[in-house]
């Protein structure tokens, strides 16, 4: 009988393809992956430490699991991700119960570190891995590559890793490490296996996926050559900087029927002077300028963005200036949140001197407002038809499916007929919330 693993991921799109990963290293060594945590021999956490919240979470779950530990002392139980590369040692100093703590760059060594946890020892593994001069690393192995393992419908393709933005309030370039680049052959190769082995959608991923550069190849090119992958009917990417983002991308985006018409593009606050203390290297006005080219040559876009109320020094004015932002853009989805320090960024060091009260207060007014945005364009969406990506069955309603039209807007329908990665029209016949409610057009 195999082993069993559960795995539980934290995080970005990011962390769930390394957790993709993870579970197909594992899957290659001979373990069976479980949902419950009780079943398994090996449990991993796979952290996030972009915000404070998420990595109280993992502290919160190991407390948890030691009563597993406890009961079964053979269990192997490891940390790994970026909570794992920030914390490293204190993990182990802190939780006896943990038995690996690894980084982003050491999850294809998981059998290797399970075995020497097995045999007794404490596993750390937190060095970076090497950054050669050209910054080109095939950072994914090519059995990995070549074996192009796809679960469910879609399937993401790391093209970059690390980050060299130095952003102030980011913790990414001290847990993923300086920016490499993977050759476009790459990441070609894996492309057009993955497509060959079902997938329906390609996600590109990196921190900063629009400074991809490799040799003379950078982003617009290796997205026009992705673009062009045969059989491949939906092509999304994430994250861009505003900074690398510029009008011919988005003529790109228009111009290729595989690239969907969503972009998710951070602007993080609506004050130049805030942004200017974010290291972010543009200012809001250039933001919109490209906003506003992008739904000219795309009038059907769907712009999702993430923003940081609170941050050291906001002041009123400089926070309205970020609902103005909002009220003009009228972003599909918003991921907003109250700042944190995170330890050994820039603007850690400085004082954290919006009260949390007032925090609290912008993060509230900014959701009121979202909420209002989305309940008006969700409106504006009924009885309208849309193709939807079947990609999950309804948690609660049964023969129901739930699906992302093409701008990544969640839709729930009525479909016992259909399977999961099945493409379908549907009219929007209502909402609630975020989810827009569907009927299958015969």
């Amino acid at each position: 009988m195999a082993e069993k693993a559960y795995l539980q991921t934290f995080g970005c799109q990011m962390n769930e393809h390394d957790s993709q990963r993870m579970r197909e290293v594992l899957i290659r060594n001979g373990y069976e992956m479980t949902q419950e945590a009780a079943e398994a021999t090996v449990i991993l956490l796979n952290t996030c430490s972009v915000r404070h919240n998420p990595e109280n979470k993992v502290y919160s779950e190991l407390g948890r699991l030691r009563k597993l530990k406890a009961a079964n002392p053979a269990l192997v139980i490891g940390v790994g991700g970026c909570v794992a590369q920030q914390e490293g040692e204190a993990i182990l100093a802190r939780e006896k119960a943990v038995d690996i703590v690894f980084g982003p760059d050491h999850f294809f060594h998981l059998p290797e570190m399970i075995a020497q946890a097995q045999a007794g020892a404490r596993v750390l593994m937190t060095e970076w891995a090497g950054r050669p001069p050209d910054r080109i690393v095939n950072f994914i192995p090519e059995e990995y590559v070549e074996s192009g393992h796809v679960e469910g419908c879609r399937a993401y393709v790391a093209i970059t890793r690390g980050c060299d933005n130095f952003c102030s309030f980011c913790i990414v370039p001290k847990t993923r490490g300086r920016e490499v680049s993977r050759d476009p052959g790459n990441i070609l190769r894996e492309v057009r296996r993955l497509v060959q082995n079902g997938a329906k959608e390609i996600w590109l991923l990196g921190q900063n996926v629009n400074r991809y550069q490799a040799g003379g190849c950078g982003f617009y090119e290796l997205l026009d050559a992705v673009s062009e992958v045969e059989g491949l009917r939906r092509l999304r990417f994430t994250s861009p900087h505003p900074n690398g983002w510029n009008n011919a991308l988005s003529d790109l985006m228009a111009a290729r029927p595989a690239v969907c018409n969503h972009l998710h593009l951070p602007f993080q606050a609506g004050s130049d002077r805030v942004l200017e203390r974010m290291n972010r290297q543009h200012t809001i006005g250039e933001y919109l300028d490209k906003v506003r080219y992008l739904r000219a040559a795309m009038p059907h876009i769907e712009l999702t963005t993430d923003l940081i109320v609170g941050f050291p020094s906001e002041t009123e004015e400089d926070f309205e200036g970020t609902l103005r932002v909002l009220e003009e853009v009228r972003f599909s989805q918003l991921f907003s949140f109250k700042y944190s320090p995170r330890p050994g960024t820039r603007a850690a060091k400085w004082p954290d001197d919006v009260p949390r009260a007032v925090k609290e207060d912008r993060l509230q007014r900014v959701i009121d407002l979202q909420t209002r945005i989305e309940a008006e364009d969700s409106q504006r969406l009924v009885g309208s038809v849309q193709e939807l990506l079947l990609d999950g069955a309804h948690a609660k309603k049964r023969g129901y499916l739930n699906g992302r039209t093409e701008g990544y807007r969640p839709v729930t329908a009525y479909a016992p007929h259909l399977e999961i990665g099945d493409f379908v029209s549907v009219r929007i016949t209502g909402h609630r919330g975020h989810w827009l409610e569907g009927e299958i057009v015969p």
